[in-house]
């Protein structure tokens, strides 16, 4: 078989190895100074400002609307746009603040959010914020679109999951709105098992994520910080101020064991990134000579961080046979994240109405992923080959 991934860590058996020394030299395993030496690094490699860990990517999705919400960024009531091709934990968020869900439709050619799917959006809605999913190491035209933003005074915010390296001639993929969301799961670019990142060049986004990561309180602040807010709220004492808690937060913190896992992880990126993409197009030569497959359009990205290949197919029969073809040889494959969005249960409870999305209905009925990863060998590309051929 071929599964969706194929092993926890880059360098498997090393870094089972390496974590296992760690664990048996530490004295501490709650987040301490190993995870903010992981997001130093990670901030570093991304080229922001800061980055501040999680426990996992769903909970720096939930963190930076909470922050925002807590900042007065946004309030209930607001409308709160997404890419229609997304995961739960980018949407439910923006149920559970109390904000207005909408839907923006996604083109099939990119699978993405294009800056003119934004404007349809706005001719009829009226967005304080836009949460975009670059899917599958894919984008859309995120410099335009940040442009729309700005122009508007629209929150964008990124989840940048599944796209970890890519790049536009504008930028890295996380970098373009105020704040970015990263998974660290164990079938993305790189693994510590169950781990998020948010990174933000806005120093005031950063410090409420850091309060909203961890219970409410100052503890994990810059000293300066820390007078800062004991000061605005009256709090003279050193004993009560560590109990003291200044907005609504959660305990999303992760361990030591996460901020081990992605400082040994990290360095393995760029080949990774490298690999997953010289297999996608080797992948991508054969779908282009089948005219039943539909190839992807790219040409707006430098560096294409491939996260799975994606098979887009003319209509839902032709998809059924090839979805088939793939079982039978073996090939683990999933829908197209979770599919429209809009065609989930819960959210059935929460939308005001349906909204059209042609786009996202299209690639929800018509289309499939298998993974791309650096341990696929060359006999395992030739099958997947095979299963493309017409």
């Amino acid at each position: 078989m071929i599964p969706l991934q194929k092993n926890t860590f880059r360098d498997d058996v090393e870094a089972k190895k390496a974590l296992a020394e760690f664990i048996l030299r530490t004295d501490r395993f709650s987040m301490g100074p190993v995870c903010r030496e992981f997001e130093i690094a990670f901030a570093k490699k991304q080229g922001s400002k800061e980055a501040v860990l999680f426990n996992s990517g769903g909970s720096a999705n939930l963190a930076m609307l909470q922050s925002l919400k807590n900042m007065g960024a946004l309030k209930a009531g607001d409308k709160v746009g997404f890419s229609s091709i997304t995961w739960s934990t980018n949407v439910m968020p923006i149920i559970q603040m109390g904000f207005r869900p909408i839907a923006v439709d996604c083109d099939p050619r990119t699978l993405n959010v294009m800056s003119q799917n934004l404007l349809d959006t706005l001719k009829t809605k009226d967005l304080k914020a836009f949460f975009t999913t670059n899917v599958l190491g894919m984008a859309g035209n995120l410099d335009v679109i940040r442009d729309i933003c700005d122009e508007r005074g629209i929150i964008l915010l990124e989840d940048n999951c599944e796209a970890l390296g890519t790049e536009l001639p504008a930028g890295k993929t996380g970098t373009f709105g105020l704040a970015a969301s990263f998974s660290f799961f164990v079938a993305h670019h790189m693994s510590t098992i169950e781990g998020g990142m948010v990174c933000t060049d806005d120093e005031d986004m950063a410090e409420m994520l850091r309060i909203v990561r961890a219970n409410g309180w100052d503890r994990n602040l810059e000293p300066h910080q820390q007078t800062r807010l004991r000061t605005q709220h009256g709090v003279k004492s050193e004993f009560h101020s560590k109990y003291t808690f200044y907005h609504l937060a959660y305990n999303l913190r992760p361990t030591e064991i996460t901020g081990f896992l992605g400082l040994h992880q990290l360095p393995y990126l760029d080949e990774s990134t490298r690999k997953r993409e010289e297999n996608y197009e080797h992948l991508s030569r054969v779908i282009e000579a089948n005219d039943d497959l539909l190839p992807l359009e790219k040409e707006h990205i430098k560096l294409h961080s491939s996260f799975s290949f994606a098979i887009v197919c003319k209509d839902g029969p032709t998809r059924d046979t090839y979805a088939q073809r793939f079982m039978d040889a073996g090939i683990e494959i999933r829908p197209m994240i979770a599919g429209n969005m809009q065609e989930q249960p819960f959210y059935a409870q929460y939308k005001d109405s349906d909204i059209k999305l042609p786009g996202a209905d299209f690639l929800h009925h018509n289309s499939f992923y298998c993974g791309n990863y650096p341990e696929l060998t060359d006999e395992d590309l030739e099958t997947i080959c095979g299963c493309l051929k017409k």
